[in-house]
């Protein structure tokens, strides 16, 4: 496990060297917990090349801080999960996780107005870093909500984990995939997790209880090589041509469903989108091979089995030579009971109606690390308490207002205490 970068590596190039806590004392005027959130989006977990190691220190940091217990675990080899646990007062119980990953996707920075690791804040409270809203305020806000509820003197039966991972903007097959399946992970004892969710623009707060499944396929057409002058019988590109109509077609009519049916969300269709072509040497010959690759995103409403076999046909239909393979093939579709009977789901909603707020449920439309805890059988949310928030999450200039991230430590501040007071299930005895 490496952990000795030099803290300097967290800070853009030019700013000047400065420690953790003079970073926190450089605007008296400003509310703690929102400078502890612009010093977390100054450390440059972006990939491809993140620094954890700095995370690693600033998250040690907090637990002695706050007196949790800190645990770091390998999982490969330089992705480190850092766990830091306030202890329950009823060991019995089944824990409540609170999930968020370290690493940002990358950034251009020429399309952003200030540096996207300069956690810029305009004069409307605007924070702009990349992280802002994907979802460094996240892991910020449930370190703050528990930092208030300490200085409370307040203690729950269950126990509250919160788990800091990588790797999930690269699909978490390194981070949180081959946590679930370690003896660290099963010690937690989780019950119910919450984890990132999206911003929503209108007064409500969006809550996902399922996620799409991700397939990554790539097709490749064999076919008859010849000189580019000549009209080639069965070549790869004609075949190639039958797929990719066959597919575009299907995603045409996906998209005019959801278009039509005002009930549906982009986490209710099938999306497809052809994402790379690859093939040929040189134009005066016709290649003998060429592929194609698509994101293909599945409802766990969508049987998987007969989805491959209507592609298999669309190949078939294509000509011979005609193959596919997966580079990414996820098939748990479980989803989140959302039931009044369920304790979790009575707990969640139950806390955000006593806090007025509106909640719109739905699949959440890309892929998070909840997948991976849902699929080890454990129930998982997803949410961000961003409202009245434009989504940035990926684009340039992405940002989060602070008054909207101040209010999302309160919402955790009432949400955390609920979940964690759950009242013992039947299987916990």
């Amino acid at each position: 496990m490496l952990l000795t970068e030099q803290v300097d590596n967290m800070l853009p190039e030019g700013d000047p060297k400065r420690t953790g806590e003079e970073v926190r004392s450089q605007d008296p005027g400003e509310d703690p917990s929102v400078t502890l959130f612009r010093e977390y989006l100054r450390l440059k977990t972006v990939q491809p090349e993140p620094n954890y190691d700095a995370a690693v220190r600033f998250l040690e940091r907090i637990a002695a801080e706050l007196g949790l217990g800190c645990q770091k675990v390998e999982v490969s080899p330089g992705r480190v999960v850092t766990i830091l646990s306030w202890q329950g007062t009823d060991p019995r119980l089944r824990s409540i996780l609170l999930n968020s990953h370290t690493d940002v996707v990358p950034v251009f920075e020429k399309h952003w107005t200030h540096g996207p690791f300069e956690a810029f804040k305009d004069s409307q409270g605007n924070i702009y870093a990349r992280g802002a809203q994907d979802m460094k305020c996240v892991s910020i806000q449930y370190i703050e909500a528990i930092r208030r509820l300490k200085a409370e003197g307040k203690r729950f039966p269950r126990t509250v984990h919160m788990t800091f991972v990588p790797d999930e903007e690269i699909g978490g097959h390194m981070g949180m995939e081959l946590f679930v399946k370690r003896p660290e992970f099963q010690a937690l004892n989780v019950g119910f997790a919450l984890d990132e969710g999206l911003a929503n623009p209108t007064d409500a707060f969006t809550v996902f209880y399922g996620e799409r499944c991700p397939w990554w396929i790539k097709v490749k057409c064999e076919g008859n090589p010849g000189h580019g002058s000549r009209f080639i019988e069965n070549t790869a590109a004609e075949k190639l041509h039958r797929v990719i109509t066959s597919l575009l077609q299907f995603r045409a009519s996906e998209k005019q469903r959801l278009k039509c049916d005002e009930h549906l969300t982009l986490g209710d269709v099938t999306s497809l989108n052809l994402t790379m072509l690859s093939g040929g040497v040189s134009f005066n010959l016709v290649p003998p091979e060429l592929a194609a690759a698509f994101d293909i995103r599945i409802p766990p409403t969508v049987n998987l089995k007969a989805f491959e076999e209507k592609l298999t046909a669309w190949c078939r239909e294509a000509g011979e030579g005609v193959t596919y393979e997966f580079f990414q093939k996820f098939m748990d579709q479980t989803m989140t009971c959302t039931e009044d009977s369920d304790p979790w789901w009575k707990a969640f909603t139950g806390t955000c109606r006593d806090m007025h707020m509106t909640l719109k449920c739905e699949i959440f439309p890309a892929a998070t690390d909840s997948r991976f805890i849902r699929a080890a059988g454990h129930p998982a949310l997803g949410f961000s308490p961003m409202n009245r928030t434009p989504v940035l999450l990926h684009d340039h200039n992405e940002y989060l207002n602070e008054r909207v991230f101040l209010r999302g430590i309160e919402i955790y501040t009432r949400l955390i205490p609920s979940l964690a007071s759950v009242p013992p299930l039947p299987a916990e005895g």
